[in-house]
C-alpha cells in the first residue's frame, strides 16, 4: 500500500519552492535578469579556491580506495579530529574527535540530533520566525514540533511565550542562529538566560533538556563581530554544522554534530548516531568531501558580498517607510510587510518581478522574508523595482 502520510504531504509544497520555480518561468519570458528572485537561500559566491585545490588534489594524488570508498559510519577519524581541534581553537571548546559526528549538511545533523534525545511523542520546542522545514524534519520522527511565538521586536527569544510552554513533555529546543529568516543572531545574554532556564526546568523535570542547535550561518556575521558559540552557554548541546554556506558549497553536502564533551556522554551520543544511520539510510557522507574540508574548514568563501547587498537593501527599504530588525549575519533579512496580509503583498510584489516570500510558513504572518544572495550588480537594480512597487501599490 502506499503511504497516505507521504502522499497527503503532496499537497503541502514548499511555498519558497513555488516561487523559485515562478522566477525561473518568469525568467523564460523576460531574461532571468530582469526578475529579481528573492526567493531561495542558495549561496551566492565562489567556493574558495583552496577547496577546489584540495579536491584536485585528491582526486589525483589521495589513495582511490580511501577518496572514492566508504568511509566509517562515524566519519573519517583523521577529519573528525581535525575538525574538533578547529572548533577548539575558534571558540575555546575541548571536542575530541571522538566527539564528532560526520553528516550530510546541518540537515543530515538535525536528522541524527532529534533521534537522539527524543523519543516519539516527545516535543521539541523552537522559536519564530524559524525555518519551515523543521515541521517534517521533527514531526516525521515521532516527535512533535512546537512553535513559540515571536519577539517581533528584535527576533531575541520570547521569554515569557517561552517559559509557559516549556512543560515536561518539552525534551529537547531547537534554535537556529544567526537565524533563517531574520538574519538575527542571539546575544550572549539571550543564549545565557537561556541555559539559566533550562537548568532550572532540568531540576523541577527530573530529566535532561537537549539544546539543538542549528548554526549553518555562524560564520556569516557583520560589522567585523562575531556571534557567541552556543555549546559554551550549555553542557547538553548539540551543535548542528554545514559547511554549505561558510565555503559556499551547498551541493557537496557535507557537515557534522558536535556533542559538548561537558555532557558528559558525548562519545556516546556520537557513536549512537552511527546506529541511528542505520534506520534512516543517512550514513557514510561522501570521503571526498570530508577529506576536502577537513583541509578547508578553518578557511571561508568571500562571505562580504552579502553585507553589501543587506545595506544596500536595508537602507533602501527603511527609506521607503519599512520596518526592519537590522540582520547582524546570514544573507536573509525580514521586513514587515505594509499591510497585515503578507501573502497578499507578495503576490502584488510579483506584478514588479520582485519574488518575496510572505512569513506565514515561518510563523510570522505580516513580515516577509527577502534572501539577498545574489549578484550586488542585480540587488542595485532591483532597489528601483522596490520604490516602483511602493508608489504602485501603496
Amino acid at each position: 500500500m502506499i503511504s497516505e502520510q507521504y502522499k497527503a504531504m503532496l499537497s503541502g509544497k514548499s511555498v519558497i519552492r513555488e516561487l523559485s520555480e515562478y522566477a525561473t518561468a518568469r525568467g523564460k519570458e523576460i531574461g532571468y535578469e530582469n526578475v529579481f528572485d528573492y526567493s531561495l537561500g542558495n549561496p551566492s559566491v565562489a567556493v574558495p579556491k583552496a577547496y577546489n585545490d584540495a579536491l584536485i588534489d585528491l582526486i589525483q594524488h589521495g589513495d582511490p580506495m580511501l577518496v572514492h570508498g566508504y568511509s566509517p559510519s562515524l566519519g573519517i577519524p583523521s577529519v573528525r579530529e581535525v575538525i574538533a581541534q578547529s572548533l577548539n581553537r575558534r571558540f575555546g571548546m575541548d571536542y575530541k574527535g571522538e566527539d564528532i559526528f560526520m553528516t550530510s549538511g546541518a540537515a543530515g545533523a538535525l536528522a541524527h540530533a532529534f533521534r537522539l534525545v527524543t523519543a516519539p511523542g516527545d516535543e521539541i520546542l523552537t522559536f519564530a520566525p524559524f525555518f519551515p522545514e523543521y515541521n517534517p524534519y521533527v514531526n516525521l520522527t515521532g516527535a512533535k514540533l512546537r512553535v513559540v511565538p515571536a519577539s517581533f521586536a528584535d527576533f531575541q527569544i520570547n521569554f515569557d511565550a517561552f517559559e509557559e510552554m516549556l512543560t515536561g513533555n518539552v525534551h529537547a529546543v531547537l534554535i537556529n542562529t544567526p537565524n533563517n529568516p531574520s538574519g538575527i543572531a542571539y546575544t550572549a545574554e539571550t543564549l545565557a538566560k537561556l541555559a539559566d532556564i533550562l537548568l532550572a526546568k532540568e531540576r523541577e523535570f527530573g530529566h535532561e533538556i537537549w539544546l539543538i542547535s542549528d548554526e549553518p550561518y555562524r560564520e556569516i556575521v557583520f560589522a567585523g563581530s562575531s556571534i557567541p558559540y552556543v555549546s559554551r552557554f550549555y553542557p547538553r548541546t548539540l551543535s548542528c554544522y554545514s559547511f554549505s554556506k561558510s565555503l559556499s558549497l551547498p551541493g557537496d553536502r557535507i557537515g557534522y554534530v558536535a556533542v559538548n564533551p561537558a555532557s558528559g556522554v558525548s562519545k556516546m551520543l556520537a557513536t549512537m548516531c552511527g546506529q541511528i544511520s542505520r534506520g534512516i539510510g543517512h550514513n557514510c557522507p561522501t570521503a571526498l568531501m570530508q577529506l576536502a574540508v577537513a583541509r578547508c574548514c578553518d578557511l571561508t568563501a568571500d562571505l562580504s558580498v552579502y553585507e553589501t547587498n543587506m545595506n544596500l537593501l536595508y537602507d533602501e527599504l527603511t527609506a521607503l517607510g519599512f520596518d526592519i530588525v537590522r540582520p547582524g549575519g546570514t544573507f536573509y533579512m525580514f521586513p514587515k510587510a505594509p499591510e497585515d496580509d503578507a501573502v497578499a503583498f507578495s503576490k502584488k510584489a510579483m506584478k514588479h518581478d520582485l519574488i518575496l516570500v510572505p512569513g506565514d510558513s515561518f510563523g510570522a504572518p505580516g513580515y516577509f522574508r527577502i534572501a539577498y544572495c545574489v549578484d550586488t550588480e542585480k540587488v542595485e537594480r532591483s532597489l528601483e523595482a522596490f520604490r516602483r512597487f511602493v508608489r504602485a501599490e501603496y
